[in-house]
């Protein structure tokens, strides 16, 4: 009996060994994925938010200079949009709010944009390259 048990339980034994074995290989490939896809799309996070960093930045700079009170709200606004993005949570990719405050961020860019007078995605002529995002 114990000839035939060995024969009649290999389907059942390898069918087990398999599933662990593919468990194992889908563990390994998911977590390899998740981490090209995480650090693809953190990358294009960060590229984004420095491009609305150096754009605010620049702004300030150049608005500066003048003094009268419609510029002092184009100061203050881009003032705004810098404080959040000082404030955005780099280092946390646990943080619950970080579509959240990225789509707040984007809300202060496109306003500061209309306040300049500036298409929001950079588009210049028919140059196929742009900053969009």
């Amino acid at each position: 009996a114990d000839l035939f048990d060995g024969i009649v339980m290999a389907e059942q034994r390898f069918h087990g060994e398999g599933y662990q074995e593919g468990l194992a290989e889908g563990s390994h490939a998911g977590i390899a994925e998740g981490r090209r896809y995480g650090a693809l799309h953190g990358a294009k996070m960060g590229s984004e938010i420095g491009c609305y960093l150096g754009f605010a930045l620049t702004w300030h700079c150049l608005l500066q200079k003048c003094t009268d009170e419609k510029n002092s709200k184009k100061i203050r606004a881009l003032d705004s949009l810098i404080g959040m993005i000082q404030k955005f949570p780099y280092e946390d990719p646990t943080y619950d709010k970080l579509q959240e405050d990225l789509e707040k961020i984007r809300g202060k860019f496109k306003q500061v944009c209309s306040m300049l007078n500036i298409q929001s995605d950079f588009r210049i002529g028919n140059e196929r390259s742009s900053l969009t995002f």
